[in-house]
């Protein structure tokens, strides 16, 4: 907890400000017992009227100076809190923008996303709470004690009793609620996690009739949260009636042992009055800090959480000295490339070489699992090569910035993803300059076009999250024309044309041959069709290229390009 109180560090004005509040709050509620005494010692037992309405006005003039310092030192406290919880979400984005897919993968989706948001949550609370509670409680407590043994040294024993024996009961509560919030906020990982597979595998879930299946998984989750939730609420449910119980019992104990020294003459009636006071502040104080207590062991645990995201350090980072090619030519070249997965025994893929040029197709085919999507992801560095190096225009992409790298590259995954906003804001997420006829020219040569020009509001057509609202082939030709507003060097396709049907895929490919044909271009497809004319074709086999080649020079050389291409192709097509 306290190492993500650093982000406080930029708010020690208002922090100091809220403190000084605090203290005169504290001063406040600590004079106005001892005002009373004077009135009730001075002025009631000597019937002078005077002396308890100049007394009263001051005790006025004081609640009036203790409302006005509340109102203020919650505004400030509360608006230090957001500001802190803010700082906080954007640490921890910015640090998920940085991570590689290794690191996306050890976290996962669910888990950051509550990390960013319910975590987050729980830190900022305790910190607004902690500023109007946990600093006035202290104040209430030590001014209240100094103020209780003023009025009467000998009846103030009581405190020395009371506060260690409640101090023992609060910590062994909290010794036993801080594992549990460890859990609570893995349980609420797991119901995140399992909505989301609910939600985004809908169509799969009732397609298999699994909708019971995913129901009782759900309720499995949900009542591991429900029982850790109750576990925490039984033990929470303990400390309330202990703390009124002693509270209680210290004021029986103050009224009969308070009466005793006034029967004796040893304390005046207004003494009692304020010490009853102060007890009561002192107690109450120690009740503020136990609901504190409640929250630290759950804010605790998703600070520990929401660190762990922020001190991880991505493995793919910038170099300290980047270099930039003197160049933008665009070529692509593979020496030696090895990869394997962390953790991994195997290699996915070993000993890749070869050159894609400008102005020429480079198409990688396989079967599954030969390391294709891979080999592209090593592209624009998504994962770093463990063996050989990857060179762009001369220079390794270690050696330079991503930032760098990316602007060369564009992307086009196998799975078209749209953001939520318009068709328009989509096309133009690569180069925000572009005009309506880079736009259009774009939608031209991805196909798109005419299904944009049917839409009411043309390229302003609303887009939601992920592009739900349209079909699997508009999102992928919509994908490929983003990539084609960006005029990046490099264009890689991963298998982006499976969702289109032949007709739209061969005019398409011609289109994007005219358009892209400075640039060097990439593509991973499973139909053959797609990139029989592909100037070079490389066959990658368990992760090794077994050969190299045109269409024709790979018929008659690779036999594992020939076993995929008559798998799809008739004998008339394959002539």
């Amino acid at each position: 907890m306290t190492r993500i109180l650093r982000f406080l560090k930029p708010y020690r004005k208002q922090l100091a400000l809220v403190m000084l509040l605090l203290l005169v709050q504290a001063i406040s509620n600590l004079y106005l017992p001892d005002l009373n005494a004077d009135i009730i010692n001075n002025g009631v037992a000597k019937g002078d009227t005077n002396y308890i309405l100049q007394h009263g006005g001051i005790m006025l003039a004081v609640t009036l100076l203790l409302g006005i310092v509340s109102v203020i030192s919650v505004y400030w406290a509360s608006r230090t809190a957001m500001a802190f919880g803010r700082d906080i979400r954007h640490a921890v984005f910015s640090r998920v923008q940085s991570f590689s897919l290794a690191e996306l993968n050890h976290f996962g989706a669910p888990s950051l996303i509550t990390r960013t948001t319910n975590d987050v949550q729980q830190v900022q609370m305790a910190v607004v709470i902690g500023l109007n509670v946990m600093v006035l409680a202290p104040f209430m407590a030590i001014g209240g004690i100094i103020m209780a043994i003023r009025q009467d040294p000998p009846l103030s024993a009581i405190i020395a009793v009371v506060i260690p024996v409640l101090g023992i009961v609060v910590a062994l509560l909290m010794r036993k609620a801080l594992p549990l919030f460890r859990t609570m906020q893995k349980r609420v990982d797991r119901v995140n996690q399992v909505m989301r597979e609910k939600l985004a595998g809908i169509r799969v879930i009732r397609a298999f009739v699994r909708s019971e299946y995913e129901e009782r998984r759900f309720d499995v989750a949900n009542r591991e949260l429900s029982e850790t939730m109750l576990a925490v609420g039984r033990l929470f449910a303990i400390m309330m009636p202990t703390v009124m119980v002693f509270f209680n019992l210290t004021l029986v104990a103050t009224m009969w042992f308070g009466g005793l020294r006034i029967d004796s003459g040893a304390m005046p009636i207004g003494n009692l009055t304020a010490f009853l006071t102060y007890i009561m502040q002192i107690l109450i104080a120690v009740m503020m800090a136990t609901l504190m207590f409640v929250m630290i062991p759950r804010a605790s645990a998703s600070a520990d959480r929401i660190n762990e995201v922020i001190e991880t350090k991505p493995k793919i980072t910038d170099p300290a000295e980047p270099v930039v090619p003197l160049v933008r030519s665009g070529i692509v070249e593979f020496r030696d490339v090895e990869f394997r997965y962390p953790g991994a025994e195997e290699a996915v893929l070993c000993g890749i070489s070869f050159t894609a040029s400008p102005g020429q197709t480079t198409a990688i085919v396989g079967s599954t699992g030969s390391g294709k999507s891979t080999l592209i992801n090593l592209i624009p560095r998504f994962y770093d090569v463990t063996g050989g190096s990857l060179l762009i225009d001369g220079v390794d992409i270690r050696q330079m910035t991503q930032a760098e790298l990316w602007s060369r590259v564009g992307f086009i995954p196998q799975k078209a993803f749209l953001f939520s906003g318009t068709i328009a804001s989509n096309l133009r997420y690569g180069r925000e300059d572009a005009t309506d006829e880079e736009l259009w020219h774009a939608l031209e040569v991805a196909q798109a076009a005419s299904f944009v020009r049917a839409l009411p509001e043309g390229l302003e057509s609303p887009v939601t999250q992920g592009g739900t609202n349209l079909s699997g082939g508009q999102r992928q030709r919509l994908a490929i024309a983003r990539a084609l507003v960006k005029r990046p060097e490099v264009y890689v396709f991963d298998d982006s044309f499976s969702a289109l049907d032949f007709k739209t895929d061969a005019a398409l490919r011609s289109a994007l041959a005219r358009d892209t044909h400075d640039a060097t271009v990439i593509i991973v497809a499973q139909r053959v069709s797609t990139i029989m004319q592909a100037d070079r074709i490389i066959v990658l086999d368990e992760g090794r290229i077994v050969g190299s080649g045109s269409h024709e020079v790979l018929m008659d050389t690779c036999q594992t390009y020939r076993e995929i291409v008559r798998s799809q192709l008739t004998e008339e097509e394959v002539a």
